[in-house]
């Protein structure tokens, strides 16, 4: 009898421990892919959960709600891009890395641009994946922990208020409302520091989590997104000024 409560207690924990493991799902067709993505996560103690076209990768994504997904761009049924796209469309703002053995910069701006969090070229290092991974967990959860812990938090800076809480941004009265977590997250720091010149490897570092890894173009992309939706003239920006050579800043007029 002492036995079988040992074994039950032991069940248990594994069951809980099981719970606490961050979900990574994984949509590739190339099935040697997804073996060495499942062995090298689950060895570092995620759950990895598996699809191998992208309509079952989205309803994954929706039924699921991993802490990340890692998404190809090729693949059969529905291609990773779309897949991106629907998946941002559902207000879902999970991190997205996608990967691809395309290495052309057109194809790193276009996954960025539809929502994507980062992007690895095939063949990839293993350790600078799982770097990326927890860098882009890391920044969810602070970024989900700001919005439990904080309420009635905006912060104002020139004709802009961001609204901490319901992840919006004001600009002159009007009301911006599908910028994604990434964009929020760079447009509250730079808010953060009005007027300063930040820098692109100060905003990789800060927001993104890299200290060693990272594209600093990625962060070109991310703040033409934002102007996009918050600048009247993107081809002359009042409010996301850059300062060529060295960064970005927070007009205070």
């Amino acid at each position: 009898m002492e036995n079988e409560e040992v074994v039950l207690d032991e069940t248990k924990e594994e069951m809980e421990n099981e719970d606490k493991k961050k979900v990574i799902l994984a949509v590739d067709d190339e099935e040697s892919i997804l073996d060495l993505l499942k062995f090298n996560l689950e060895k570092e103690g995620y759950k990895v959960i598996t699809a191998d076209n992208g309509e079952d990768g989205f309803k994954k994504a929706i039924d699921i709600k991993p802490d990340l997904v890692l998404l190809d761009v090729m693949l059969p049924r529905q291609d990773g891009l779309t897949v991106c796209r629907k998946i941002r469309q559902e207000n879902m703002n999970i991190p997205i890395i996608m990967l691809s053995a395309r290495s052309e910069e057109i194809d790193k701006i276009l996954g960025l641009e539809i929502g994507a969090d980062d992007y690895m070229t095939k063949p990839f290092s293993t350790r600078e994946l799982l770097a990326r991974i927890k860098a882009n967990i890391r920044k969810s959860e602070q970024a989900d922990a700001l919005l439990a812990s904080r309420r009635d938090n905006k912060i104002e800076v020139g004709g802009m208020v961001l609204d901490l809480d319901k992840f919006e941004v004001n600009v002159r009265g009007e009301t911006i409302s599908d910028l994604t977590r990434r964009e929020f997250e760079v447009l509250k720091y730079l808010a953060q520091k009005p007027g300063q010149v930040v820098t692109r490897e100060d905003l990789l570092e800060k927001v993104w989590g890299y200290e060693y890894y990272g594209d600093i173009r990625t962060v070109d992309v991310t703040i033409r997104r934002i102007r996009e939706k918050i600048e009247k003239n993107t081809a002359n920006p009042k409010i996301l000024i850059t300062k060529r050579g060295v960064g970005y800043y927070i007009s205070t007029k």
